[in-house]
């Protein structure tokens, strides 16, 4: 239990459902989709939907996502892969004779084929009860009417506006200005897209004059995009990945995400007594760092679209992570792994929904880096993710730009099960950050024994791109240590990452946990 005398969030403790993300209103609408008589489905896909008018430089329709989903009844977890292929022209070759070395984060290039609608449409026809008109209807209305700039969103709209261009500035600014705190943004031409697949399905969005307007506004700028490629766009359903640390078995989407890499990295970790060191202290830290540059090397060389690559079961093999926990010195940091070429991100939204049947549903949806690519459709505001981004040009790379093909994607949901029952769906943002966040919640439960709000308050660090970023929740003691076993230390700008996680107690009640590091809340019923 915390200390009411210190600053800090309560757990939310709920009977008959409860919704935890990173909006208020999101959490708001999806739990009065509990209320009306919906399931977890239903009130994730409407808090998703809604999360991409509140938070747009997050997430959005021109976005993809990735699932978990629990059925009542059942231990077993279904993923649902709703992210989008490249068009079919595309071809790393033609990138590599311009003389590039990586996708334009905010070209056309980088514009994959946004698939969350399909997805939430499947996701809706096979699992939900009230039908895509009663849960997009939140969400339209509050794309009509506005709604009001929090203050995370006002944060980083300050920092992601200028990625927007053309169309995208006339759709997501004040004038070519970023929104501020308190203004009311409203997206009316989304609003008219979501009411046409609330009516029509898919097709609204996919075909007709939606997609028309999509093709034209990519091809307008020079992509290669077609009506045919739009059409083409769909989701699928597969079956999740898991390892084990301590009590606890963490399950995570396959590839063509990066989920592998988190239970990668518990396997190396199993390797160190973290039970007998400081939680905050800087000998965890380091040998999570040092983790952490091990897994997410090993998923630089084999996460890809997983028609192209059969690695993952070695990637996850706990015979590799024996061997790479033999090469952490406890005293020394190693040199940072090879950077991706492809481009990795820091933005998305994560929600998770336990309904009164214990459905759990555990979702991340994106548009990749802020604001995506930037380009927005002309009528509709449709604003494209640069997912394409995370292809490598890298000739014969697992994850080589090719046409028809899905890029590694950084975002992942998360569900944790103990003696073999579902106990926990939940997320870390945070881009690159996700494996090493999951792991570290997991850590944090299983070597520490924190509850779920005290594990997702707690300070994270994370080595990227050569800089060990170390959050003010750390001490400069820490910090001197750190920098004294070689890492370049940095407080980062931004907060690392943000979560959401509820707990399915042992006593039937339900718990629940946001990470003040965004706006959101965990709200029951």
């Amino acid at each position: 239990m915390r200390d009411f005398q210190k600053p800090g969030r309560s757990q939310v403790i709920a009977a008959n459902g409860i919704c935890a993300t990173s909006h208020p209103l999101a959490a708001k609408v999806a739990v009065e989709v509990l209320e009306r008589g919906g399931n977890a489905v239903d009130a994730a896909i409407a808090g998703a939907v809604l999360l991409g008018i509140c938070e747009p430089q997050m997430t959005g329709i021109g976005g993809d996502c990735f699932v978990l989903i629990k059925k009542p009844g059942t231990e077993d977890i279904i993923s649902v892969n709703g992210s989008g292929r490249a068009p079919k022209a595309a071809d790393a070759a033609d990138l590599r004779a311009r003389g590039l070395t990586a996708v334009p984060l905010h070209g056309p290039e980088a514009v994959t084929i946004p698939t969350a609608i399909d997805a939430f449409c499947r996701l809706s026809n096979d699992h939900g009860k009230l039908g895509l008109d009663a849960i997009l209807a939140p969400a339209i209305r509050y794309a009509d009417e506005g709604v009001p700039v929090a203050p995370r969103v006002a944060f980083d709209l300050a920092d992601n506006t200028a990625t927007l261009s053309g169309h995208g500035i006339t759709h997501y600014t004040k004038g070519g200005a970023p929104f501020a705190l308190g203004d009311m943004m409203r997206f009316p031409g989304q609003a008219e897209v979501l009411r046409r697949i609330s009516k029509n399905g898919r097709d609204a969005f996919y075909t007709g004059e939606v997609a028309e307007d999509m093709v034209a506004a990519l091809r307008a700028r020079g992509g290669i995009h077609t009506m045919d490629d739009f059409a083409a766009a769909e989701s699928h359903y597969g079956t999740p990945i898991s390892g084990t640390y301590g009590e606890l078995e963490l399950c995570e989407h396959p590839p063509n995400g990066q989920g592998a890499t988190a239970i990668l990295m518990l396997n190396i970790l199993k390797h160190f007594d973290l039970k007998s060191m400081d939680p905050w202290g800087a000998e965890r830290a380091h040998i999570e760092a040092e983790a952490a540059k091990l897994a997410y090397d090993a998923r630089n060389r084999f996460i890809a679209d997983p028609s192209h690559t059969t690695r993952m079961e070695y990637m996850i093999a706990p015979e590799t992570a024996a061997r790479l926990a033999a090469l952490i010195d406890r005293d020394h940091a190693m040199a940072a792994a090879a950077p991706l070429t492809e481009q990795v991100h820091k933005d998305t939204i994560y929600i998770t929904v336990v309904d009164r049947d214990r459905m759990a549903v555990s979702l991340i949806y994106s548009v990749f880096h802020g604001f995506g690519s930037g380009i927005a459709s002309e009528k509709f505001g449709v604003l494209f993710q640069n997912r394409g981004a995370g292809f490598t040009l890298e000739e014969g790379h697992a994850n080589e730009m090719k046409g028809g093909k899905r890029p590694m994607h950084t975002i992942i949901p998360g569900m944790l099960k103990k003696n073999g029952k579902v106990i926990a769906p939940f997320g870390v943002m945070g881009g690159a950050y996700q494996p090493n966040g999951h792991t570290r919640v997991v850590s944090n439960m299983v070597d520490y024994g924190l509850e779920p709000q005290d594990a997702l308050d707690a300070p994270r660090s994370f080595t990227d791109l050569g800089v060990m970023n170390v959050e003010r929740g750390y001490s400069d003691a820490v910090r001197a240590e750190l920098a004294a076993k070689g890492h370049k230390v940095a407080t980062p700008k931004v907060a690392i990452g943000g979560a959401q996680m509820i707990l399915l107690r042992e006593d039937g009640l339900l718990e629940g946990a946001s990470d003040p590091r965004k706006d959101g809340i965990a709200l029951g019923y």
